[in-house]
């Protein structure tokens, strides 16, 4: 599978996603929304950095039990507590992103919530992946 990324120079710079990604045949993956949940479930980390890397820690455990990689990410959505304080922390969040995933790009949304299942999830992120 080729995922090819689409970024419109009469758009904005895609720092960090793509605009669009066109793929063709494979198999598609749903993840589910995955939060900062331990084995446990109970959420871990204190703040939003913290968060996030238990939360693509999860994600990609689920993809992977799915038979792919983070190169097979297409598309991201991303639930924030606090989209502020997600932006304000975007630098650390990406070198995790870096060391986690590296630099595949898929074309992700970020969307500002009032609350989620768990009182204590700062973020949720659900998935499409392409094998």
């Amino acid at each position: 599978m080729v995922a090819k990324k689409i970024n419109p120079e009469s758009l904005a710079p895609a720092i960090g996603f793509s605009h669009a990604v066109v793929v063709e045949g494979g198999t598609l993956i749903f993840l589910a929304g995955q939060t900062a949940l331990n084995k446990e479930g109970v959420i871990e980390g204190n703040g939003i950095v913290e968060q996030f890397e238990k939360v693509i820690t999860n994600l990609l455990t689920a993809l992977s039990a799915a038979g792919g990689t983070p190169d097979n990410l297409v598309k991201l959505n991303i639930y924030s507590v606090d989209p502020a304080d997600y932006r304000a922390n975007s630098r650390e969040i990406g070198k995790i992103w870096q060391r986690l995933i590296g630099k595949n790009f898929p074309a992700m949304t970020l969307v500002g919530v009032t609350r989620l299942w768990d009182a204590e999830a700062l973020l949720e992120i659900e998935g499409f992946a392409n094998l």
